[in-house]
C-alpha cells in the first residue's frame, strides 16, 4: 500500500474511534496514534471479540463498562471469567516501579510505606508497556497462547505497516514486534489527556472556577480526619510537584480482610485464595509471606462510577464500602460468616495469613461493641465528597 494511502487509511481509523476526552490524532505523537489503534483492535484477541478497550471503557473513566459483572470473561471463547475486578487505567502515568519499601516525604522525615509502586492490583508489571502486554498473553483475558501468537495477530492488522513507519526499523523478531506494540499502547496511556483529564469539580475547585458546598467540604474533613475517616492516610489529597492535583492513592499496599465474594467463579473451590502480592498472578514474592493479602491501593477518582469495590469486586454500594471499613471490627458478623456461633473473620484469607490485614489504623483499629468512626450521617457527607471527584469527560 502506497504511504499516503496508509496514512490516510490509519487517520480514518482514528477518527472512527473519536470519543469525547480523546486528544486530535494531530495531537498526538504517531507512536500513540499507533497505540489507539492497538488499544481497540478485538482481533488481537483469541476470541476476536476482546479488546483493551472492552474491558477498560473511556466513557466509564477506562474501567469495566457499566454492563460488565463483576469479573469479565475472556479466554479463546470469551466465556473463561477472571479473577478479579477491572481497575480503571486513569491516573497511572506518576506511577513508580514496584519496591518493597516506598517512602513519603513528611515534613522533615520519610514515612516508610512499605511495598509501593508498579502496575496492576499486585504490581507485577514496572511499566505501561509491560502492563499492556499482561492481558494480551494472559489465558482468561486476551488469550494468545504466546508472544508469537500475538505477533500473527499483529502482523494481520490493517495497519501492520504502521509499524516500520512509526518506529523507522521494521521489527526483526515476534519478540521486537511485541514489545513496539506495547511502547505505542504505553504512549498512548502517557499522551491522551482522556488518561488523566483532571477535570472533576474538585480539580476545578483547587483552580477556584468551581466550589464545594457545604455537605462537601464536611466530607473532605472527614476524609482527611485521622481520628474519623482517616482515608488521606492511604489515598492522599496532597497536591503533587508543580502543583499538580493530587491522584488520591500512595500507591502503597494493604490488606484489608474484605470478605470473600462468591460471585468470583475461581472462589467455588474452597482452597483457592486470591493473595495479591504473593499470588497466584503474581510469582516472584511467593514466599514472601509477610505480603499475603496486600492489595494496591487504588485512586478514588472516580470511584463513585464504579458499580463493584475492592479487589475481588464484594461490594457493589459506596455505602457499605464505608459501612465495612467503619464496622468491620466493632461488628464482625455483619459482614463474615459464622462458624460454631463465631464470625469467621477475614475469610478471603487462609488462616495463617490473616495476622497480615490491618487491624492498627484508624478506622480499623477498634474492637467489638465500639462505636463505628463514622456514623450514617458522616458516612453520606464523606461519600458527597467522593462525587467530587468524578470526571467530567
Amino acid at each position: 500500500m502506497p504511504t499516503v494511502r496508509r496514512v490516510v487509511v490509519l487517520l480514518a481509523a482514528m477518527t472512527s474511534l473519536a470519543t469525547p476526552g480523546f486528544a486530535r490524532a494531530a495531537d498526538l505523537s504517531p507512536e500513540a496514534q499507533l497505540g489507539r489503534l492497538l488499544f481497540f483492535d478485538e482481533t488481537l484477541s483469541a476470541s476476536g471479540k476482546l479488546s483493551c478497550g472492552s474491558c477498560h471503557d473511556p466513557a466509564n473513566a477506562y474501567a469495566a463498562p457499566p454492563a460488565a459483572g463483576v469479573v469479565v470473561k475472556g479466554g479463546p471463547g470469551a466465556d473463561r471469567p477472571g479473577l478479579r475486578t477491572v481497575p480503571s487505567l486513569r491516573y497511572l502515568t506518576e506511577t513508580p516501579r514496584f519496591a518493597r519499601h516506598g517512602y513519603r516525604d513528611t515534613g522533615s522525615e520519610r514515612e516508610d510505606l512499605g511495598p509501593a509502586g508498579g502496575f496492576m492490583l499486585d504490581g507485577r508489571a514496572d511499566s505501561l508497556a509491560e502492563q499492556a502486554l499482561l492481558p494480551l498473553l494472559d489465558p482468561v483475558e486476551m488469550a494468545n497462547a504466546s508472544v508469537e501468537e500475538l505477533a500473527v495477530r499483529l502482523r494481520r492488522t490493517r495497519y501492520v505497516q504502521e509499524f516500520s513507519r512509526v518506529f523507522g526499523v521494521g521489527a526483526s523478531n515476534s519478540q521486537s514486534l511485541a514489545s513496539q506494540a506495547a511502547a505505542a499502547l504505553e504512549r498512548f496511556e502517557l499522551e491522551d489527556p482522556s488518561f488523566h483529564p483532571y477535570d472533576s469539580r474538585f480539580d476545578r475547585s483547587l483552580r477556584g472556577t468551581d466550589s464545594l458546598s457545604a455537605e462537601e467540604r464536611e466530607g473532605l474533613r472527614l476524609f482527611s480526619d485521622p481520628g474519623k475517616g482517616n482515608c488521606a492516610a492511604c489515598h492522599t489529597v496532597t497536591t503533587g510537584p508543580g502543583g499538580r492535583p493530587p491522584d488520591f492513592t500512595d500507591r502503597s499496599y494493604h490488606a484489608l480482610g474484605v470478605p470473600r465474594n462468591p460471585a468470583i467463579p475461581a472462589n467455588q473451590d474452597s482452597h483457592y485464595f486470591d493473595l495479591g502480592l504473593c499470588g497466584p498472578l503474581r510469582v516472584d514474592l511467593h514466599d514472601a509471606r509477610q505480603y499475603c493479602g496486600y492489595f494496591k491501593t487504588p485512586t478514588l477518582r472516580n470511584v463513585a462510577r464504579r458499580r463493584f469495590f475492592f479487589h475481588n469486586g464484594r461490594f457493589t454500594s459506596l455505602e457499605d464500602v464505608l459501612r465495612f471499613y467503619v464496622t468491620r471490627d466493632t461488628d464482625a458478623r455483619r459482614w463474615y460468616p459464622a462458624v460454631g456461633g463465631q464470625p469467621r473473620r477475614f475469610d478471603d484469607l487462609p488462616p495463617p495469613y490473616r495476622r497480615n490485614v490491618n487491624v492498627s489504623d484508624a478506622p480499623l483499629n477498634r474492637d467489638a461493641g465500639d462505636a463505628p468512626a463514622l456514623d450514617e450521617h458522616e458516612i453520606a457527607e464523606l461519600i458527597a465528597f467522593l462525587h467530587t471527584l468524578d470526571d467530567a469527560t
